[in-house]
């Protein structure tokens, strides 16, 4: 009896923790790199992200670049602009938010190597919630063609990287 009432109350506080857990969580789909052609030093990662509560995303690194960076590409006027997110990008408790070419984005810079198609790229991204508690949580982005999800006009395929404002 007393083996039961041990086991069970483990049982609820693993469930009580893993609750907390999941409420600091952030959903991560459809995470993909594009890949890149030889000699080109930068690429972009996309994906879509979801918080169970209001959080930002600080920061990101991967072992792929020597730079990785939130950016945001917008239209100003009649110009795109790109410029990386020093603060971090704000997530609204369960409300989807799609980093994907010309928006939101993971730049990478200074890659240490090519992008291949069906490669996976690993990316950390760094979170943080509204009362202040961080945590990190890796993503492997799936390398897709140089061409994909690339906007008519050529979108951030044409757009040099020093093109962007901070």
């Amino acid at each position: 009896m007393k083996h039961k009432l041990l086991v069970a109350a483990a049982f609820s506080l693993g469930m009580a923790s893993a609750s907390v857990f999941a409420q600091s969580q952030v959903d991560v789909s459809d995470a993909w790199a594009r890949g890149t052609v030889p000699g080109q030093t930068s690429s972009a990662v996309y994906m879509t992200l979801q918080a169970h509560q209001a959080t930002t995303l600080l920061s990101v690194s991967t072992p792929a670049a020597a730079n990785a960076e939130v950016h945001e590409m917008k239209l100003e006027g009649t110009v795109m602009k790109m410029r990386a997110l020093p603060k971090g990008l704000p997530l609204e408790a369960n409300k989807p938010v799609a980093l994907k070419p010309g928006s939101y984005h993971i730049m990478l810079t200074d890659l240490k190597g090519p992008l291949k198609t069906g490669d996976t790229v690993p990316v950390t991204l760094k979170f943080e919630t509204a009362d202040h508690k961080t945590s990190e949580q890796l993503v492997k982005a799936t390398v897709r063609d140089l061409t994909a999800g690339a906007p008519a006009g050529g979108g951030m395929a044409g757009m040099a990287h020093g093109a962007h404002s901070q």
